[in-house]
């Protein structure tokens, strides 16, 4: 197998997927910066590589292109980001599976210092952008002072995940974290539930610093930030029952028994000063 992926009795060490839709003037870039990243893991880890295109239901020729390049295209009819990405690592020949945007906005090269921490150990290495950089208008202000530090301020509090930027889309992983999470997610949530489940399963979690570049794209990109936003924190919610249900229902309970401690003293005093029996209707509620 050579670094770029073509095919040979040797199984590669290393998988990078692309999830791709309609990336035909990204890909050339995108894959020429992978076979780097693929080049300086075999020169420091020894490590053979192998690119995986993951083809959503493109029709600008995209699949054709990533196999003129050199990059293994397999097609994933299940659509969305997060499907994509789960097919693609599904049919992935690699122990370590590297995963990054094929809009040319992530360096692949940064995902060679994150496979030095699945080698030493990690089950799943996160990319910071906050601690690598981030280009001027590469990522839209709302998503880079609000979305994300709120987001990912509230996976940190509910699952403990202790990382700085939940929503890299560049990450690394061994085959067999990838196994045990068993991803299920179609959309933009999917990059929560990597990291919630990885947290919940007590899989070993590194994060390094990545570097985000203004994408090579001509259109819009597919993300929606309050529609994604939104799923991601639903998702948060929904996988956190503690939070979403066990604590709001101690809170209530306790003003409940608040309220009918000071109904109780009223009565015993024959006054209805404390409380009226509005508040013993609340009460009753909560």
């Amino acid at each position: 197998m050579s670094e770029v992926g073509t095919m040979s009795l040797d199984r590669p060490d290393v998988s990078i997927i692309l999830p791709c839709l309609n990336e035909a003037g990204c890909l050339p870039a995108c894959l020429a910066n992978a076979r780097e990243a693929l080049t300086m893991m075999r020169t420091t880890y020894g490590l053979i590589g192998e690119i995986v295109v993951a083809d959503n239901g493109s029709t600008d020729g995209s699949p054709a292109i990533a196999e003129k390049l050199g990059a293994r295209c397999i097609h994933v009819t299940r659509r969305g980001y997060g499907a994509a990405l789960v097919g693609g690592s599904a049919a992935a020949y690699g122990r370590f599976l590297v995963m990054g945007d094929a809009d040319g906005s992530y360096d692949f090269r940064d995902a060679v210092a994150m496979v030095g921490k699945l080698m030493q150990g990690a089950d799943l290495c996160m990319g910071s952008r906050f601690k690598g950089g981030i280009e001027p208008g590469a990522m839209p202000w709302k998503n880079r002072y609000i979305g994300n530090p709120i987001l990912t301020g509230i996976l940190n509090v509910l699952f403990r995940a202790g990382i700085s930027d939940a929503h890299c889309g560049l990450r690394a992983f061994t085959r067999t974290c990838f196994d045990r999470l068993q991803l299920s997610g179609e959309g933009m949530e999917f990059a929560s539930e990597m990291v919630i489940k990885a947290a919940l399963l007590g899989c070993t979690i590194a994060e390094q610093p990545a570097t985000l570049s203004r994408d090579l794209r001509d259109r819009p990109p597919h993300l929606r930030p309050w529609r994604d936003g939104w799923r991601h924190l639903r998702y948060l919610l929904m996988l956190s029952p503690t939070w979403l249900f066990a604590a709001p229902a101690v809170m209530a309970a306790g003003l409940a028994l608040g309220i009918l401690a000071l109904a109780g003293v009223g009565a015993l005093q024959g006054s209805s000063a404390y409380v009226g029996n509005y508040w013993i209707i609340l009460a009753g509620a909560c």
